[in-house]
């Protein structure tokens, strides 16, 4: 926070920017309306943390389709230019049908999962010296595998932990949940995509640019390259609320179906996934002082994605 002010100036004047009050904005970025000239954009300033590091070359992959539009980065200020999303509104705040909102997140799985994933930094030609613009080194997207086996590691330590603590769980759940973070895929797709790694409906921005051109953008990427499957489950989880619908499997089911179809994903995967996510996540809150009542709800939860991944595979 002491340099952010020094962080601001240098792209106020690397980008000769009218720097307005800023957005309130998360713990892990700052960020603010800017013009320059005619351009209505935003600044926004990461802070230092590995999930941000190759925000900037996902964003310039996917041009626009699917996501927020990158103007400009400087990578060692951790500063991007993007463009500004009008009206802005969060998906979490819409109270359209809630097909109709996954029909429109759907659309932008699709859009983003379209560029496949290279070895290489996908802003950069493998000959490609790092740009002399941004500072951007040729660094790999982080693999999707290699994240998840070390949460694996990390989860069955916790889990151990919990059981010596009197919290048990279903050691079916336990287990399908490691198999799928052990080997980093849940379904057969070999074909690896960038992934946009957090697509829940605060990460999506109505984008209303007239003349027919209105559309959700995604924001705020933690690029991963890896499994379509993966991206789909905070959506399906967040859009609406089906764990107060009276058959949750049912509706997420239903959910499942709709997402799957449209962008083209395997639907057993994505709820292995989402069952494997969910119960990382619930010890990840265990051990940040989630109390176990809380924990049980939400391994229940990771519970009826196995069956929904049941019911999908007969």
């Amino acid at each position: 926070m002491a340099h952010l002010p020094a962080l601001v100036a240098r792209a106020r004047d690397r980008w000769s920017l009218d720097v307005g009050g800023p957005f309130p904005s998360g713990s892990a970025s700052w960020c603010a309306p800017v013009r320059r000239g005619p351009e209505d954009l935003v600044l926004k300033i990461s802070f230092p943390h590995d999930e941000a590091r190759h925000e900037a070359a996902v964003l310039r992959a996917w041009h626009g389709h699917g996501a927020v539009r990158l103007v400009d980065a400087d990578a060692g200020d951790w500063a991007l230019l993007l463009e500004r999303v009008r009206p802005g509104t969060p998906m979490r705040a819409v109270r359209t049908p809630v097909a109709h909102r996954l029909t429109a997140a759907a659309d932008v799985l699709r859009d983003l999962h379209a560029v496949a994933a290279p070895d290489q930094a996908p802003d950069q030609a493998p000959d490609q010296a790092p740009s002399q613009t941004t500072g951007e080194a040729p660094d790999a997207v982080p693999d999707l595998g290699s994240v998840t086996a070390g949460l694996a590691d990390v989860l069955r330590d916790r889990a151990v932990r919990a059981a010596r603590g009197g919290i048990r769980m279903d050691p079916a759940l336990l287990r399908a949940a490691l198999a799928v973070l052990d080997a980093g895929h849940a379904g057969s797709s070999t074909r690896p995509v960038l992934l946009h790694g957090d697509l829940n409906p605060g990460n999506l921005l109505l984008l209303d640019a007239g003349a027919d051109d209105r559309r959700w953008c995604a924001i705020d990427p933690k690029a991963l390259r890896g499994e379509a499957a993966y991206d789909a489950g905070p959506l399906l989880e967040q859009v609406g609320a089906p764990w107060r619908t009276p058959d949750p499997v049912r509706t997420l089911g239903a959910r499942l179906d709709l997402v799957g179809d449209r962008a083209g994903l395997d639907p057993a995967a994505v709820a292995a996934w989402a069952a494997a996510r969910a119960v990382e996540a619930a010890f990840w809150g265990w051990q940040h002082g989630l109390r176990a009542p809380a924990l049980r709800r939400r391994l229940a939860a990771a519970g009826d994605w196995l069956r929904v991944r049941d019911a999908v595979t007969g």
